[in-house]
This record gives C-alpha cells, structure tokens and sequence, in this order.
C-alpha cells in the first residue's frame, strides 16, 4: 500500500473473476464449492478497494455463455447469487457502496431479478465507490442491442445518419453511466477478456495473474494497480508528447 501513488489510481478497475471451479477441483471438492468461496474474494476486494479510493469496480460475475454450463450448477450459481445479495446489501449500504447491474437481466429468475431491484433501490442514493456486477451479460449482446437502439432511432427520424458518433455508441451501451475501465485484471491464468466490455476496454491496461479467484486478496489487487502506475499510458501518442503534456 505505501507504494501506491493515490495521484495516480485508477478510476474504474474491472475484474474478470476466472478459476472457482478449477481451485475447487484442486482442492477435492466440485465446481460450486469454489463459487462459493469466490464470494469471499468478492468482499475482500470490494472492501480493498473502497479502502485504497477506487471509484468503480465492475465484476464479471457470470456471462450469457454461462447459461450452457450443467443446470445443477447454474441452478447453484442463481441460488449463490440470491443469498449473497440479501446477506452482503445491508453492509454495502452502511458503507456508502452503490449497487449496479448490468446485462440480459431478462434471463434471469424472477426471484433474482427482485433481489438485483431491491439492492439497486436500497443502494441508489449511496456516494461512494460504485460497484457493478456484470450478470448474464456479453459484449456482443450489448452491442447488438446499442445497434438496435441506434436504428430505432434513425428509423423515427429522431437521429441522422451523419450525428452518429463514438458517443452516441457509448450512451446506447449498459454501461452509459460509468467511464472506461482504465486497468482490467482477470485472474487464474487465462489470457483472453472473453466477451466482457469489448468496447469499453479499448484503452484499458491488461493485467494476467495466475492467481485463482478464491485466492485473490487485497495484496493482489494492490499487485495490479502498481504494475499499472509503472506503464505509460499513450493513447495513440508518442512517449515525448505524453511526458510534455504531464
């Protein structure tokens, strides 16, 4: 922690939370013994970056792909995601965290889509870090139906072809609300951002460890951060343009 630069954190971090079912397998148990010890990572962290002034974290919690994993443990995953809803919102909420979520929702059991509208209502006025929970979502879904949108829009003659911009694009995203991720982390050795924020991710800082999920604590979380602040972000620049505008 002393050797972060609170100068120079960044704004929103987005985690895909990959290895529950494998740290589970090695330790002898099945896939949603893992899952369920993953939900401690999730509060570690969640607290970690509360603690360091992180003011968005977007969580890949499960994907539309996810859907096709064996009915016993999707079944288990929606009960998980129910119970840990009710048991963590009030401590959320006594720490001014806001709650959001975003993807096919539709999908979801109704019980569960009631459990992510309590929490959203309970959490909705909090003003501190803002942490969203990427449920049954998919880049490719999220573009098509900005697609979707944009089209309407230019069919009602409310939107000519030639204002479409990258900001149009971007409001028409789940994720309208909050900026760009600017470093995502996924975990447990994979080396692929499997469909999570196609878009938004376009100038974030990819960072691999081959830490599973169930392990990830705050010292990995301040891992990732540093090795953050040590690159330089260009975007599109030279090294000499950047170190002149600083």
């Amino acid at each position: 922690m002393e050797n972060l630069d609170l100068s120079k954190l960044p704004k929103h971090i987005a985690i895909i939370m990959d290895g529950n079912g494998r740290w589970a397998q090695e330790q002898g148990q099945d896939r949603l013994f893992g899952h369920y010890q993953g939900v401690i990572s999730v509060r570690k962290v969640v607290e970690a970056a509360t603690e360091i002034g992180i003011q968005y974290l977007t969580l890949y919690a499960f994907s539309t792909e996810n859907w096709e994993r064996p009915e016993e443990e999707v079944t288990g995953l929606m009960t998980l995601f129910v119970d840990t809803i009710a048991k963590e919102v009030p401590d959320l909420h006594k720490n001014n965290i806001k709650l959001r979520f975003i993807g096919n929702l539709g999908l979801l059991p109704p019980h569960a889509r009631q459990a992510l509208d309590n929490a959203t209502h309970q959490t909705a006025e909090n003003t501190g870090l803002t942490l969203i929970v990427a449920l049954s979502y998919s880049s490719r879904w999220e573009l098509v139906e900005a697609a979707k949108n944009i089209a309407s829009k230019v069919k009602e003659g409310s939107l000519p072809i030639d204002k479409i911009t990258e900001t149009t694009l971007s409001e028409a995203l789940t994720t309208k609300d909050f900026p760009d991720p600017e470093l995502m982390i996924r975990t447990s050795g994979e080396f692929r951002i499997s469909n999570f924020l196609l878009y938004q991710l376009a100038y974030a800082e990819l960072y691999f460890t081959e830490t599973r999920w169930p392990d990830f604590r705050k010292d990995d979380l301040v891992k990732a951060i540093l090795d953050f602040q040590s690159r330089e972000r260009r975007f599109g620049k030279t090294s000499l343009q950047v170190s002149s505008n600083e």
